[in-house]
């Protein structure tokens, strides 16, 4: 029957994507200050926050990385880590600037699984000025204009990569679980 390797091919393709979707990673984008690593933590206790990992990779933290390398190689080093990172099966919170780089954008879109925490600039900018426990250089050593421009340029990366996009901007890290779950 000339319909049978038809058949086989689609089933074999379809079990590709259900594989990729069930034992890819989930990986958590946006701005600083969306929730990625809340979330990810509520999704999944043993989560991987790539700034966490970058940093021990680095042997210190990024901010004096960034000082003493430059961003360039600061961002091939965020590649080679999400590279990596691409063949595990656990759900990722990245760093905001991850988005930043062509080729870490290239990485994303072979993941089934990218989910961007969306919401607005002014919504963002408040949970950073009460955030007392995370103090992010970018926040402190930016002007208000000058973040919001950053954050108006990495949208269009973020939706991008984006497999699926939620707005936070007025939910509760519980019910943003509840959506993904």
């Amino acid at each position: 029957n000339w319909n049978e390797p038809k058949l086989s091919i689609r089933v074999i393709r379809i079990s590709f994507m259900i594989w990729r979707i069930y034992f890819m990673p989930k990986i958590l984008i946006g701005f600083m200050g969306a929730g990625k690593s809340t979330i990810a933590s509520l999704l999944d206790e043993n989560f991987i926050d790539m700034d966490e990992s970058l940093s021990e990779k680095l042997e210190m933290p990024i901010k004096e990385y960034f000082e003493r390398y430059g961003e360039e190689a600061f961002r091939q080093r965020e590649s080679e880590l999400l590279k990596e990172l691409l063949q595990s099966e656990q759900v990722i919170s990245t760093g905001g600037g991850i988005v930043s780089s062509i080729q870490n954008r290239k990485l994303l879109k072979q993941n089934p699984e990218n989910i961007y925490l969306k919401t607005d600039f002014e919504t963002l900018y408040q949970r950073l000025e009460e955030d007392q426990k995370h103090q992010r250089p970018l926040y402190l050593n930016n002007s208000k204009a000058d973040l919001k421009s950053l954050f108006n340029q990495r949208q269009a990366w973020y939706e991008e990569v984006a497999t699926k996009v939620i707005d936070v901007t007025t939910l509760t890290p519980k019910q943003i679980v509840e959506v993904l779950q």
